[in-house]
């Protein structure tokens, strides 16, 4: 029986994490046993086999990861910088990206949903088709899709992919309160503003939709409450759950 990836996306800011955590939250009370594997990567620096982990029924997962090329994404290729040297090129990210989602995809994820188990990931293939071909120089699509790690997580698309619809300005605002600042190199107005518009796109559903991947937006603006959307995505996971497990058994 396979099993059922719901990725979770959008711009900075928008929610995606306090989507993320409601959705494991919830699961974790249905009495299911859940691995962070974000908690996971922090700690052991690794990421583990299906094989390692095998006994858990729901894992929650992003992008980039906090082991190996996704720990040198994050604190390194796309952190701001003040030397013009360290300032990495859109294919460079590009590509860093791509071998980190293989080696996700090829290490646990396929193998996870092969056993039947229930992902829910935040970020994903989608921020590389949406971020890359406008950070610095100009990168076609084509040629974002092409990189190896893009085209093998294309082809195992998620089941359900929840885009969160943010204004920039209120994405700008909540970025400049939070706590902990991550010094992205995407957290500008202008790009934030690019951004969303392709988010929106009609090819962003066509390259999903066309894997067979279920696209739900979801608004997250004032004056929604973190409640309102945290209760939105549950609601959308229990019926898009319900449906694909009625579909498994059939």
């Amino acid at each position: 029986m396979k099993g059922i990836f719901v990725m979770i996306d959008g711009i900075d800011g928008c929610g995606k994490g306090t989507i993320t955590n409601a959705l494991r939250d919830y699961e974790q009370k249905r009495g299911k046993r859940v691995l962070d594997l974000r908690e996971y990567w922090k700690e052991n620096s690794t990421i583990p086999t299906h094989d390692d982990v095998k006994e858990y029924d729901v894992f929650i997962s992003n992008e980039p990861t906090y082991a190996w090329v996704g720990k040198a994404i994050r604190e390194e290729i796309i952190r701001k910088h003040d030397s013009d040297k360290r300032k990495y090129s859109g294919m460079s990210t590009a590509h860093a990206f791509s071998l980190d989602r293989e080696i996700l995809y090829r290490r646990f994820i396929v193998p996870a949903l092969e056993a039947g188990k229930i992902i829910f990931q935040e970020r994903g293939v989608i921020s590389s088709l949406a971020y890359q071909p406008i950070q610095l120089e100009q990168i076609t699509l084509t040629d974002i899709m092409r990189l190896p790690g893009n085209a093998f997580a294309i082809k195992h698309a998620p089941s359900l992919l929840l885009l969160m619809d943010l204004d920039p300005d209120v994405a700008i605002k909540r970025l400049k309160e939070r706590t902990k600042q991550d010094e992205a190199i995407f957290e500008e107005r202008l790009f934030l503003r690019k951004l969303a518009a392709r988010y929106k796109s009609n090819w962003i559903q066509k390259v999903f939709e066309h894997g067979g991947t279920k696209i739900e937006y979801i608004d997250t603006n004032p004056p929604a409450t973190v409640e309102d959307t945290q209760q939105k995505a549950i609601t959308i996971w229990e019926k898009f759950n319900g449906e694909s497990t009625l579909v498994r058994h059939v």
